[in-house]
């Protein structure tokens, strides 16, 4: 199901049912998965893969040449994975170095003229509201929400279930499980309303409160964590939440 306006290389894996409306380009080196649609000049670059049943609309580039003085036209890769709706004008990069891939989930929603850049690492079920801009090297952790307009430096850590309110900068990682917001960004709370429809219990919820509170005051994980009576402290999130803590490197707000 390929309009005759649209250009489609010989050398391109195309699966079943797959709709590629008027004017869309898919180069060589592309694999497109079974049921996905492609909408009207839309552009998938070579080495992009994607997986079933994606939604690309009119205008999104996938696969571009990364943004970056370091990349030298090596061979690097874009993986895409299942039931993604990414929409108008959406940007997403190649990775760098020779055989650096960026990677996206499945079921994600990238809403219009957002970018993610080159080597970014994105989860799945995670919603990026219009405009949202992902600089290299970013990890987004599962159900991850960003709010219009939220941007995020290199390098840095969104954690899982976390929620970002309009125009957020961050610059450092944002903690899985709490709502952030601002310029540049600051921790106001735990993602209550996110998490309760994601059906976590309100014992691991008044957890997560307890640890943020700790966290808000200034404590370091291990201080947090001495503190906590023995079920708290076995709590797989609070045990997340404090390992994301330990493991940072660009260092986490606030």
């Amino acid at each position: 199901m390929i309009d005759s306006t649209a250009v489609v290389s010989p050398k391109a894996k195309i699966g079943k049912n797959v709709r590629i409306e008027s004017y869309a380009i898919v180069e060589a080196d592309v694999e497109i998965g079974d049921n996905c649609w492609l909408g009207h000049h839309s552009v998938v670059y070579s080495h992009t893969k994607l997986g079933h049943s994606n939604r690309i609309h009119p205008f999104a580039v996938l696969g571009g040449d990364p943004q970056s003085y370091t990349y030298n036209d090596e061979l690097t890769r874009l993986e895409i994975g299942d039931l993604n709706n990414i929409r108008e004008m959406v940007t997403i990069s190649r990775g760098t170095d020779p055989g650096g891939t960026t990677r996206i989930g499945s079921n994600n929603m990238i809403m219009s003229y957002s970018h993610i850049a080159h080597d970014c690492q994105v989860g799945d079920n995670c919603v990026f509201a219009n405009g949202t801009n992902i600089a290299g090297f970013v990890t987004v952790g599962d159900y991850a929400f960003f709010g219009g307009f939220t941007l995020v430096h290199q390098k840095c850590r969104v954690g899982a279930h976390s929620i970002s309110g309009i125009n957020t900068v961050l610059r450092r990682d944002a903690p899985p499980y709490v709502l952030c917001e601002g310029n540049p960004a600051r921790v106001k709370y735990v993602n209550v309303t996110g998490l309760k429809r994601r059906g976590f219990e309100d014992t691991t919820i008044s957890a997560l409160k307890e640890v943020l509170r700790m966290y808000l005051q200034g404590k370091k994980a291990k201080e947090m964590i001495a503190s906590l009576n023995e079920e708290t402290r076995k709590n797989q999130c609070v045990q997340t939440f404090a390992n994301f803590l330990e493991t940072s490197e660009r260092g986490v707000i606030r």
